[in-house]
């Protein structure tokens, strides 16, 4: 029952849902402060969501980790009167910290300081519902994951590597990262990996950045969105990405069996599930990840995305471990 509880929240349909006044014409939620701890759902040195690692381990301290993740969470904010959350709504907080924080951020606590700020998302509807209006509210999100951003490398960073981690609207907002703060910058020396998950990602945005091709390769990005496989999407959501093999860290089309994966993670990180997942990836429009899962509830799914990061969470925990090694010994 637990887990339809957490699919009827995410997945509640999204059609429909409309704006009560154009964008223009609302005054939109106060700035986060990020100064301010309450308005990050992560930061290192305290005890909170992206803390969550299997039982199996043992906890890594933060002051034994030497790069440090800056993470952007997807879409919580499903529907309500205005175009962008609030970062003082609690439920939305919780929402936030509970699921991808959660099941997402997480990933990366075994080897990078975690921080993860809080945003004024845009409400679901400006990806299904194109117009100016949620065009606008993108940008006042992406404000202040930018502003964010900021405040982490002035105050934060201090020299540190950085690996650039998001999802869904997360994705398209780090993308943007990407352009204005690594794309040919000096700060592109300090980039150990991005990975932009379930958004469109393509190397035509970029002057320098490219797809990473190996597990260890470093300085590049990572992007995929999942599908059942078999399953050809409609709508535009997948044209023109670019996807990795999870499995494997590379570009090519053949399938992967389930044995290759390190384990799927549905709704308990201290339960691995191994040999339940297999992928490859297929070309339409697009190159999208084409997923054979047998862990549970994954047959009820033909888009994947909001199970991007679970499917192949442990294969991606070692990788983080294995680019963030690769990186060190590239400068030493």
């Amino acid at each position: 029952m637990k887990f339809f509880v957490i699919i009827a929240i995410i997945c509640v349909p999204v059609f429909g849902f409309t704006q009560n006044q154009p964008f223009d014409e609302q005054t939109p939620p106060p700035a986060p402060d990020y100064a301010l701890g309450e308005n990050w759902s992560a930061l290192p040195f305290r005890d909170d969501a992206a803390d969550a690692f299997p039982k199996q381990e043992d906890w890594v301290s933060d002051s034994l980790k030497e790069v440090d993740v800056f993470y952007v969470h997807p879409t919580m904010y499903l529907k309500g009167k205005q175009w962008n959350a609030d970062v003082t709504d609690k439920r939305m907080n919780k929402k936030v910290d509970t699921k991808p924080v959660h099941f997402q951020a997480s990933v990366f606590n075994q080897t990078c300081r975690v921080y993860a700020p809080r945003y004024r998302q845009a409400v679901v509807t400006v990806f299904y519902e194109k117009s100016e209006d949620g065009e606008k509210a993108l940008e006042l999100a992406y404000s202040d994951v930018k502003r964010a951003f900021d405040y982490y490398l002035e105050h934060y960073n201090q020299g540190r590597p950085i690996i650039i981690a998001s999802h869904s609207q997360g994705t398209r907002h780090s993308r943007k990262l990407l352009q204005e703060y690594f794309d040919g910058t000096e700060l592109q020396e300090k980039l150990v990996t991005a990975y932009m998950i379930g958004f469109t990602v393509n190397k035509g945005m970029y002057q320098t950045l490219e797809m990473c091709e190996n597990a260890t390769e470093t300085g590049c990005y990572i992007a995929w969105m999942s599908y059942k496989q078999g399953y050809e999407p409609d709508g535009t959501f997948h044209r023109t990405t670019e996807s990795i093999n999870p499995l494997t860290w590379r570009l090519d089309t053949a399938f992967v069996d389930a044995s290759k994966g390190l384990g799927t993670v549905v709704l308990n990180l201290n339960k691995k599930y191994t040999n339940k997942t297999g992928a490859s990836i297929h070309y339409k429009d697009g190159h999208y990840l084409w997923v054979k899962s047998k862990a549970p509830w994954m047959g009820f799914f033909k888009n994947m995305h909001i199970l991007d990061y679970n499917l192949f969470w442990h294969d991606i925990r070692k990788n983080v471990k294995d680019r963030v090694d690769a990186y060190f010994g590239a400068k030493h």
